[in-house]
């Protein structure tokens, strides 16, 4: 697989691709939870951009160099990390205040604000279907999420810190569209090490009073094992997917797969469970699927 971002790749392999990462994506959220009683959350996306910046340096060292390709790339990574660091601390902050609940809610709006960023950033124009397809996906999510059941939907109350993830859920939106505006050819291995980096930079800033607080030698092996699944499979891999599907997909189609984290979820549960999920669960998926072939319809962009 090249990762100069100028090869032509078949449509089959771009969305293997893309399943493939929203896949990883999804497990993630399996492994976050069962680690994140460990350590502070904030901490812990640290250490993971930390480390997967460590295990990628060195084969973007050997393939490609360590350096800036201008006196600018420093800041076109810096706001691309900042829009991503950024959802994660809101994120973390808003689950202080609200339900995982309500954030998988309102994270459906991610891909309709990320189309409307590209049009005005990118002038990628949506289409009638395309964004009727996206209307319906947001809708099969929601249904996943609540399980088909109007009174959980009911229940929903919003709060100070659903205002407050709705922010964070405006900068993950931006961070596709920025991808596509900001890469100038530069292999995607080398921009996918320096968006680390500069996310470490970010992280520090929001991390460095806890720090000097964690008990190290109290983190269960457990902790370090997920971490190094976050940091190599749903960071390193999954940051290089969609940034080098991104300049060829565009960014709404890349981030209209987070609309398959719901069903994906409940999968990966089932499978450690042996849950069946619901008619009612299974309704969502079956509106969700149709509609993302939909959106993913239309030519590959050829750089």
């Amino acid at each position: 697989m090249s990762d100069t971002g100028t090869r032509p790749f078949p449509s089959w392999a771009l969305h293997g691709c893309m399943l493939l990462s929203a896949t990883l994506v999804a497990t993630s959220f399996t492994v976050g939870k069962a680690i994140a009683p460990f350590l502070d959350p904030v901490v812990l996306t640290l250490v993971r951009f930390v480390l997967a910046a460590l295990l990628f340096a060195p084969y973007v060292g050997r393939r490609h160099g360590i350096h800036l390709s201008d006196r600018f790339a420093i800041v076109r990574y810096g706001l691309i990390s900042g829009a991503l660091v950024g959802f994660f601390w809101l994120m973390f902050l808003s689950l202080q205040m609200t339900t995982p609940l309500n954030t998988g809610a309102i994270f459906t709006t991610v891909p309709g604000i990320s189309g409307i960023y590209s049009w005005f950033l990118l002038r990628e124009r949506l289409g009638p279907y395309r964004t009727v397809a996206l209307l319906l996906a947001m809708a099969g999510a929601l249904w996943v999420i609540f399980e088909g059941d109007p009174e959980r939907v009911r229940a929903m109350v919003l709060n100070r810190g659903d205002l407050l993830f709705f922010c964070g859920c405006l900068l993950m939106a931006l961070y596709t569209p920025l991808v596509r505006l900001f890469h100038r050819g530069e292999p995607m291995a080398v921009m996918t090490l320096w968006i680390l980096i500069t996310g470490c930079g970010w992280l520090l800033l929001f991390s460095a009073t806890k720090l000097p607080m964690v008990p190290w030698s109290a983190v269960p092996a457990i902790v370090w094992l997920g971490i190094g699944y976050l940091a190599v499979f749903t960071t390193i891999v999954t940051f290089f997917i969609s940034q080098w599907a991104t300049l060829r997909l565009g960014p709404t189609r890349v981030m209209a797969y987070s609309y398959l984290y719901p069903p994906l979820i409940v999968l990966i549960e089932w499978c450690l469970r042996r849950d069946l999920p619901t008619m009612r669960t299974m309704l969502g998926i079956v509106i969700i699927l149709p509609a993302m072939l939909i959106v993913q319809k239309g030519k590959v962009i050829r750089p």
